[in-house]
């Protein structure tokens, strides 16, 4: 009677241990963080030295080499620059026009953006292409030739041209809209035509509710576009219904006619922070539209 012997299994050859890379990764992320410390710091800036110059006396702005730190805050400068001028109705301008501006091409641009998306027709391609080609040409060069058109059909010293720019959409916007729409899913446009839905209730009730965040960015844009502009209101404008950038840099004059330049500082910094305001809390909407936006499609 033999006896048989269990066969040994082969022995298994463990890999070496991975090498672990947690240093270098900590390495890199220290570096990226202080990659955007720089960043942020060059940003924001341009707005410190705003305020510091806000806070100087008129000697220390004219003084060469120029000191960085007041001597002492002149917080008197922002009182001068809220009732040397007319400001809380200057104030009232920018944020009517900006706000009728931004909600106008908005609703526009979506309206556009969802036609090149999700309609069907000849020469959509081309058109859209022709749409964004618009963008390549500088504001600019249209600026008096729009001039002469709105002032032959006496829409000069009003509103009338913010409201017949945001029905014409921007192209960028329409751009933003398209990429979103063509992103969501077909079965969901196909299931609304079936229950008898025509494509103004599915662009209103199923697509508009879909894209707040993409409305939400598009809406900041082109309300800090209008806040932040001066050649068109100096333009089209008279002064009494100017934007408050416009008075900022024409009314604020000292005895002998030139600029108060430390009152136009005080004014400018408290002309910058409602959009600040604005963006520090819809910084998560904003970042989101664009990403959907620009990822999808």
């Amino acid at each position: 009677m033999t006896q048989t012997t269990a066969a040994t299994p082969p022995a298994v050859s463990t890999p070496p241990a991975t090498r672990r890379r947690r240093p270098r990764r900590r390495g890199n992320a220290a570096r990226t963080y202080l990659i955007l410390m720089a960043l942020a710091v060059l940003f924001v800036g341009p707005f410190v030295w705003l305020l510091l110059a806000a806070l100087k006396t008129k000697a220390e702005w004219v003084t060469i080499p120029a000191k960085i730190l007041p001597e002492e805050p002149q917080w008197g400068n922002f009182t001068q620059a809220l009732t040397e001028i007319n400001f809380p109705a200057y104030l009232g301008n920018s944020a009517f026009l900006s706000f009728m501006f931004a909600t106008l091409v908005t609703l526009s641009s979506a309206a556009v953006g969802f036609g090149f998306a999700r309609l069907r027709g000849r020469g959509k391609r081309p058109l859209f292409v022709v749409v964004l080609s618009t963008m390549m040409l500088p504001q600019i060069l249209t600026l008096i030739p729009t001039y002469v058109l709105f002032a032959r059909v006496g829409l000069v010293n009003t509103y009338w041209p913010w409201v017949m720019w945001g029905l014409a959409a921007s192209p960028f916007l329409v751009f933003l809209f398209r990429q979103f729409f063509a992103a969501i899913p077909a079965e969901l446009e196909e299931a609304a035509i079936i229950d008898g839905c025509g494509y103004g209730r599915i662009f209103v009730q199923i697509f508009l509710p879909l894209s707040r965040p993409v409305l939400l960015t598009s809406f900041l844009l082109s309300f800090t576009w209008t806040w932040g502009d001066w050649i068109a209101p100096a333009l089209f404008l008279d002064p009494d219904q100017t934007t408050l950038s416009v008075a900022i840099a024409s009314f604020y004059l000292d005895p002998h006619g030139n600029p108060d330049a430390t009152v136009q500082a005080a004014a400018a910094t408290l002309y910058v922070v409602p959009v600040l305001v604005i963006f520090l809390f819809a910084q998560r909407y904003f970042i989101r539209g664009v990403v959907s936006s620009g990822l999808k499609g």
